[in-house]
């Protein structure tokens, strides 16, 4: 899969992206807003492995968000099982000089429509801290909607965090 939109690309990761990826990754300020399985320091060995991770999923369902020429972040869903089958969790990140510019919008939505067009998913979801309201404005810019917070759900650098439920379905948008 490749996208091209007016401000990003998606396309599968590429092994040369190790070095390119890794100093936005390694920001504090990113790692803070992931789960505990983004490492934080982030170096080229952490993005060589991830990009081997993100390569081997068949149907490939993480892709490089690249920017003026370069991977900036990473966007990508990972499907549920058994009833939870055609829904999937997103996930996304951006190196912070490409934050608020309207990028990862513009990548959830491309990812979204791809996910429900090719992969015949139903529903997908994402569950951003409660104290991160940038990315609840992307998913709702990117067309989700809070369905609730989910309480003291995460603990995050030994704090104790609310999380909030956003979803998007195929059928929405759809008059």
């Amino acid at each position: 899969m490749r996208i091209v939109l007016p401000s990003c690309i998606l396309r599968p990761w590429d092994e040369a992206d190790a070095p390119v990826i890794a100093p936005h990754a390694d920001d504090p300020g990113v790692a803070s807003r992931l789960r505990d399985g983004f490492p934080h320091p982030y170096t080229v060995d952490d993005a060589r492995a991830f990009i081997a991770r993100a390569r081997a999923t068949d149907p490939p369902t993480i892709f490089a968000i690249e920017v003026e020429g370069g991977a900036a972040g990473s966007i990508g869903f990972h499907v549920g099982r058994d009833v939870e089958r055609q829904s999937a969790e997103v996930g996304y990140w951006l190196g912070r000089r490409y934050w608020g510019r309207g990028i990862a919008t513009e990548a959830l939505r491309a990812l979204a429509d791809h996910a429900f067009a090719a992969h015949g998913l139903l529903r997908l979801f994402a569950v951003p801290f409660a104290d991160n309201p940038a990315s609840a404005r992307v998913l709702e810019k990117a067309g989700f909607v809070r369905e609730g917070t989910m309480r003291r759900s995460a603990v995050k650098a030994g704090r104790v965090l609310d999380q909030w439920l956003y979803a998007r379905t195929d059928l929405d948008g759809q008059g």
